[in-house]
């Protein structure tokens, strides 16, 4: 397995769900949002996670617990993020109790009607609306006996490689925890870089692909962390490590400099706190700013739009990650795997981060064994989420 090893497939004989209109939905035409309740939560991570310009010792996110008039309860979740969609614990509360008035009685088969009825309501917010699109997911999908990725077109696979992230900053902690981790049964890594000098990230970056072998899927993740010629610097540092791709080097905003970053190297360019619409991969494409993609729920604003930003990358040539924000509770982690399922393909790997939690949310964890994750199959997002849990780490806001 080499540096693009595309070890998840793809099939692209599979025709993608192309709508939401509630004729096609047999059964729920008359079914309505009742009731749409945002929760602040604090979940326990196991082990601080250092990243470019931040620690996080806690998971500080938002769920949404939306109630049809049938009595479906469906579940959605959005990260709070504020270096990447400037949205805040307290800002999505707020935004989420601003929409409700707008959504409640709204049709619940019409998903994409009441995305339109968010984006007229209030500007942005994306990650606050990803919660209440991923619930209106999970409700829609138990109030039609589907799983979501029927939803989505169906399914192309359903046992989903792990990126896991090294982020040690320690050399010899980072090779330690990538060759436990790959005897495990992992296939693919992130090695977080940007807190420290190019050059050092670098030579620790080369040792770990070195440690690993070409057999697995190796990035890097910055993070925004550096300036242009730094990120320059390390690049070059890396030519020839078999390093598959190393993930936004510089500021989001920087197109010019994406640009020269990876005009500067042949280890492929992603961008992720660059994405924000589907005009954005368009714009990367067209500055050769970069050759795929990482796509986020809290970015685009749900399930949905990132199926169709995965979709725009299959039409460029470019490449996809999935990625959960730091750290997701298992609520938005079936989102994405979900998205996993049906997405048209999937070079760049999956990121979850719900496994480094150390408490979650779920009355049945999702299966995790040998560096793989299973895609739920029951109805809607195929969780049973524990309300007495939930009640447990909320937070007052």
């Amino acid at each position: 397995m080499g540096s693009d090893p595309g070890f998840l497939g793809s099939d692209p004989g599979v025709i993608l769900w192309s709508g939401s209109d509630p004729d096609v939905i047999q059964g729920t035409k008359q079914m309505n949002i009742k009731r749409i309740k945002p929760i602040a939560i604090s979940l326990p991570m196991a082990k601080p996670i250092k990243m470019a310009g931040v620690e996080l010792r806690t998971a500080d996110n938002v769920l949404v617990r939306l109630e049809t008039d049938k009595g479906i309860v469906g579940w959605g979740e959005a990260a709070s993020a504020p270096s990447m969609t400037g949205e805040t614990v307290e800002s999505m509360m707020a935004a989420i109790r601003y929409l409700v008035p707008t959504l409640e009685g709204a049709p619940l088969a019409d998903i994409a009607g009441v995305s339109d009825r968010m984006d007229r309501a209030l500007y942005g917010n994306y990650a606050a609306k990803s919660a209440i699109e991923i619930a209106l997911h999970d409700a829609l999908g138990k109030a039609t006996d589907k799983p979501v990725y029927e939803l989505l077109g169906g399914k192309r696979r359903d046992r989903i490689a792990m990126l896991r992230m090294i982020a040690a900053s320690d050399p010899a902690a980072d090779i330690k925890e990538a060759r436990r981790c790959k005897s495990e049964g992992y296939v693919a890594f992130k090695v977080k870089v940007g807190t420290g000098d190019p050059l050092h990230d670098a030579q620790r970056t080369r040792q770990v692909c070195e440690a690993l072998g070409r057999d697995v899927l190796v990035c890097a993740d910055a993070n925004q962390g550096w300036s242009v010629d730094e990120a320059i610097s390390y690049v070059r540092g890396l030519e020839g490590s078999g390093l598959a791709f190393f993930e936004q080097p510089v500021m989001g905003h920087d197109l010019a400099g994406m640009a020269r970053v990876a005009a500067a190297s042949s280890i492929a360019i992603g961008f992720d706190e660059g994405l924000h619409h589907l005009d954005d991969v368009r714009r990367h494409h067209e500055a050769r700013a970069g050759k795929g993609a990482s796509l986020k729920t809290i970015k685009l604003g749900g399930i949905k739009p990132v199926l169709e930003a995965a979709k725009l990358c299959q039409t460029f040539g470019m490449k996809v990650n999935l990625a959960g924000k730091m750290s997701e509770s298992w609520i938005a982690t079936a989102a994405v795997l979900h998205l996993a399922a049906a997405v048209p393909s999937l070079d760049w790997g999956v990121s979850l981060t719900s496994p480094y939690l150390s408490e979650d949310i779920l009355a049945r964890p999702l299966e995790f064994s040998g560096g793989h994750a299973q895609v739920p199959s029951g109805a809607g997002l195929g969780i049973e989420v524990d309300e007495a849990r939930v009640r447990r780490f909320a937070i007052a806001t």
